[in-house]
Formats: structure tokens, C-alpha cells, sequence
């Protein structure tokens, strides 16, 4: 069987329940519904790491962090580790999903948000210091063809740079829809150079909608008021947490609709004959569930993830228009895609996906926590390091396996099942604390 195209949609901050195939009823995406409709929906699909760059570094290299060399927010990802190997060269830490398919023949592009880059501290998250800071050749991941920005969260009129762009180019317009045609170009090209005349392709369009702000303009899409958002039953109703949902909302399903008019464009430009799709988030959003906001938090709004995975009938496929509630996680994309192009089928082999925040965040409104669990579509079990002893947390705590010496103490426990809006903690129950022990000892 001749090798697929692979394409990898991925955007930023988009929660699985934010769909309309997933039955949100705030959510205007016509174009996401119908590529569901002949897709395998993993409904169970999470991020690894809910926070963008440890996220990305998992995509990009099939190894969770701090593993693969990313823990916190402003860490890099490696290019190489300090030791030789037995030929004398570098090892390779930073090895990401596009040495595997150029090792396999094909041709790799990547279009958009990098955020793996060295960051300034001192620098605003949202402007163009961030947007058109130069990510060197070195720390492009290997693509061949590599078009994009650090960050800067400018949705709108963005600044690229890279392989055909050797300085910063500002383009006036909505940023998915700049880089959607860009990719949609280069997709177009290699498939001209047909069958037999050019390599299979891999392309990563990563878009930073539907992230803030919330309220930049969207193309032809209007904002809805917030008094007419549905809320999800976990967000305290009354007082600022619902006001402030309530405004945020808007401007995010705003932003939903205009990167799901993105995406419809670039499937219907790009040829999609023996080609794999694959639509996706690095991360989800609080939006004020459990009274809390943005990302970093182990709650199902913050590590849910849409996955979407296309395969059209010219790459073989007998799995489309169904659910598949394999614990599926973000880092298990590069192993599927390598799959792929060795014409294997990938399996999802684990009972569970693991799910941390390796290293606490000082970003306003994340959650400051380090914590590690597991998730299931049964249980999630979240450990987050013990208070001292004086203190005294209520919770008995056990051993840190990773061997730091520190304990940990059981933070949440739920039960997916019967309690999908994780509305009661089960972590303090005792008639839950055997079966609590034994997944800690696990874990």
C-alpha cells in the first residue's frame, strides 16, 4: 500500500465539548461536523500536558514531559543531549515526529504557532516581540519546509518567518486563514508532483485560535450576546465566575466558528485522495468550571481534547464515521503517524492515558500546581505534592515514585462514569480509599 499524506490540524485552547458534533449548542462548526461524519471521533482523547509548550513538545516527540527535555512554560525543546553515542555524534533529544517521517521519504511542512522556542521572560505574551522573535533553523524540528511564528497571540495580521521567509513578514488578515492558504499552497505543490513524481507529504497546520483574546475581531462572524451562552452546569451560577464566562464565551465561540470556516476551506482545496486527517487541540479552557479559568488544571475541560481522525478511501481505510473510546492521548500522534507510513495500524494498547503539569506556573489565572494522575474513561485520579507534615492535609500521602524524595497526596478522585462534570471529589471518601491506595501503588 502506498504511503498516505498525513495532515495535522491542530489548534489552541479548543476544549473537546466545544464542538457541535459533540452536541454543544453554543458551537457554530458545519465544517468539523461533516469531517466527523466520516471519521473515527476518539471521545476520549486528551492532552498530556494542558499547557502549551510542555503540550507541543509531547505532539512533536512522542515522549511525555520533562522526558523529552520540556518541563515548564520557558523551556526550549533540546536539540541534543550532552553525551556522544557510540559514533561519536550528539544523541538527539529533541527528535521529533518530522526526523521519523523524513527518515521514511517524505516531505514535511509545518505552518504556523511554535511556541518551543526561548522566550523572553520579560516580554508581553501578546505582541509582536513574541510574534516575530526568529526560531533558528536548528530549533525548527526538523521540517523541511518550516513557516511560522514563536507566539504572540496575534489572531489577527500575523508576523511569519522561516524556510522561504528569512526575516519576520507581516500579512494583514485573520491568522488561520493566512496560514490555512499557505499550508493549503504547499499541500497543493507536493500533490502536483504526482504519485510517481514526489514524495508523500506531512503537513502541521498549528493554528493559535480559538486562544485569547477572546475579543479580537473575527472575519464575517459576529459575536453572540452572553446572556444568550449556555453554560455547562459545573460553573458557579451568579456573581463574577458567571459574568466573566459569560463575556469570555462569546468571543471564544466567535473565534470557534472562524477557524471551522478555516478549516473547511483548506479540506476543500487540498486533495484529500490518500490522505489521513487529523483535527485536534493541544489544550482546553476552564471557561469558569469549578470556578476556575484558563488551562494547567487536571479538570475534564482543561485536558479534553477533540480528535478527529479522517482516512479518505483512497488510503485504505475500513475505520470512519464511528467512536472510539481508546484512552487516546496527544503523545501517541507521532507513534500513529509513523504507523501509517509503514503501512501498520496503530492500537492503542494502555487502559489509561497519563496526564501532569510537571512543573508549577507563576501565568496569572493557570492553576499554580504540579500535579500527575491518570485518566480512564472510568476514573481520574490526580496526585499534587503533600503539604508538610505540621501542616496536616487530611489525606494520607505516599511516596513520589519518580524518586525526588517528596510526597504526594491524593487531590482528585472521580468518577467519570456517573459524574462527567467531576462534581464530587471522591478523594476523601473512605469507602474509597482502598481502591485509591491500590491505583496510587499503580501509578
Amino acid at each position: 500500500m502506498a504511503q498516505p499524506n498525513i495532515l495535522w490540524i491542530v489548534t489552541t485552547q479548543w476544549r473537546a465539548q466545544a464542538t457541535g458534533y459533540a452536541g454543544d449548542p453554543n458551537a457554530r462548526t458545519p465544517w468539523l461536523d461533516g469531517l466527523a461524519s466520516g471519521a473515527v471521533n476518539f471521545t476520549q482523547a486528551v492532552t498530556p500536558h494542558p499547557m502549551g509548550p510542555q503540550a507541543r513538545a509531547a505532539l512533536l516527540t512522542g515522549r511525555l514531559c520533562p522526558e523529552n527535555g520540556v518541563r515548564d512554560y520557558w523551556d526550549a525543546l533540546p536539540v541534543y543531549q550532552g553525551q556522544q553515542n557510540p559514533s561519536g555524534g550528539r544523541v538527539p533529544l529533541g527528535r521529533t515526529i518530522a526526523h521519523a517521517l523524513n527518515d521514511r521519504g517524505y516531505a514535511t511542512g509545518f505552518f504556523g504557532k511554535w511556541h518551543l522556542a526561548e522566550r523572553d521572560r520579560n516580554a508581553p505574551f501578546v505582541g509582536e516581540a513574541h510574534a516575530k522573535q526568529i526560531v533558528p533553523p536548528e530549533r525548527r524540528g526538523a521540517f523541511q519546509l518550516w513557516e511560522g511564528f514563536e507566539g504572540g497571540f496575534l489572531l489577527n495580521d500575523p508576523w511569519l518567518h522561516g524556510t522561504r521567509l528569512p526575516e519576520p513578514k507581516h500579512f494583514k488578515g485573520y491568522q488561520a486563514d493566512v496560514l490555512g492558504v499557505r499550508a493549503a499552497a504547499w499541500c497543493k505543490e507536493q500533490s502536483a508532483k504526482g504519485p510517481a513524481g514526489g514524495p508523500p507529504y506531512f503537513c502541521v497546520l498549528s493554528l493559535e485560535a480559538p486562544h485569547p483574546p477572546y475579543h479580537a475581531p473575527t472575519p464575517h462572524v459576529a459575536e453572540v450576546k452572553p446572556a444568550e451562552v449556555q453554560l455547562r452546569a459545573n460553573v458557579p451560577h451568579g456573581g463574577g465566575v458567571e459574568r466573566k464566562a459569560r463575556e469570555e464565551l462569546a468571543g471564544y465561540y466567535a473565534h470557534i466558528e472562524a477557524t471551522d470556516r478555516v478549516i473547511g476551506r483548506l479540506l476543500a482545496e487540498v486533495d484529500l485522495a490518500d490522505t489521513i486527517v487529523v483535527f485536534t487541540s493541544v489544550h482546553g479552557d476552564m471557561h469558569g468550571s469549578h470556578g476556575v479559568f484558563r488551562k494547567c488544571w487536571p479538570y475534564e475541560e482543561s485536558i479534553r481534547v477533540p480528535l478527529l481522525i479522517r482516512r479518505e478511501q483512497g488510503a485504505g481505510s475500513r475505520e470512519q464515521n464511528r467512536t472510539d473510546e481508546s484512552p487516546v492521548s496527544l503523545v501517541d500522534l507521532p507513534h500513529m503517524a509513523v504507523a501509517w507510513a509503514e503501512g501498520r495500524e496503530w492500537v492503542c494498547k494502555r487502559d489509561s492515558a497519563a496526564i501532569s503539569m510537571p512543573a508549577p506556573t507563576e501565568i496569572p489565572l493557570q492553576c499554580p500546581e504540579a500535579w500527575r494522575g491518570f485518566r480512564s474513561a472510568q476514573h481520574k485520579l490526580v496526585l499534587k505534592n503533600a503539604p508538610s507534615p505540621s501542616t496536616g492535609s487530611g489525606q494520607a500521602p505516599s511516596t513520589d515514585s519518580t524518586g525526588s524524595g517528596q510526597t504526594e497526596a491524593v487531590w482528585l478522585y472521580f468518577d467519570l462514569v456517573n459524574d462527567p462534570l467531576e462534581m464530587k471529589n471522591l478523594a476523601g471518601d473512605p469507602a474509597r480509599a482502598g481502591e485509591i491506595a491500590e491505583l496510587v501503588r499503580l501509578m
